[in-house]
């Protein structure tokens, strides 16, 4: 017993000094760890970092008009205006056949008038001789491009050959009709006849121009 009493005395004396003793080492070990990882107090990571810059905006070169972007503030097109249609719009160019086959249709119209007034046989032949002239250059120019399938140039194919046959039936009227004017031949020479041709190449002729119109 008294064995048991001693060493309780021992420990009482001796405990207080080893927990002082971790105690000690365990302030030191906090000292140590101070600001490092979680055992410490966290660094402050803003101190001495500069701030992020600012995204610059960039001003436009021109200030917007008001209304721009209200579509019931914007103006119509001047679609009347030659100067938009021609220029703005950049109309395309008449095409080279357009050009040819438009300068056909004076030649057309004055032939028109000299069969409407009823001239006379020389005056008729000069004009068809020019007109069928300038359609043969056309035929030449075209007939084995695609302009040779526009129903202008077809017609005017058909203008050209039964002007020439209106021709060659006037000439040969003023020197046979009075040898064949009782005989079946002569019969195509007579007035009434030629007459006739004459109405429907009238007809060929207006057809023919009002094609080219269309298409130029």
């Amino acid at each position: 017993m008294k064995k048991i009493v001693a060493l309780l005395i021992i420990m009482s004396f001796a405990l207080p000094s080893h927990a002082f003793f971790w105690n000690k080492k365990n302030k030191a070990l906090e000292q140590e760890l101070q600001g490092k990882g979680y055992a410490g107090t966290l660094p402050n990571i803003g101190e001495g970092r500069q701030g992020v810059p600012k995204t610059k905006t960039s001003k436009p070169a021109f200030e917007s008009q008001p209304g721009f972007d209200n579509p019931a503030e914007l103006k119509p097109v001047p679609k009347d205006n030659p100067a938009f249609v021609d220029i703005i719009q950049k109309k395309d160019k008449v095409s080279e056949y357009s050009k040819d086959a438009n300068a056909i249709i004076p030649m057309l119209e004055k032939l028109y008038d000299c069969i409407e007034d009823n001239e006379n046989l020389q005056l008729f032949i000069t004009k068809a001789n020019l007109l069928t002239i300038n359609i043969d250059y056309l035929a030449d120019k075209y007939y084995d491009k695609p302009e040779g399938y526009y129903e202008s140039f077809k017609k005017l194919q058909e203008v050209n050959r039964y002007t020439k046959s209106i021709m060659t039936l006037r000439r040969e009227a003023v020197v046979y009709q009075k040898y064949l004017a009782y005989s079946e031949s002569g019969s195509i020479y007579n007035p009434e006849n030629i007459n006739q041709q004459l109405e429907y190449l009238k007809e060929e002729i207006n057809s023919a121009i009002l094609l080219l119109k269309e298409e130029g």
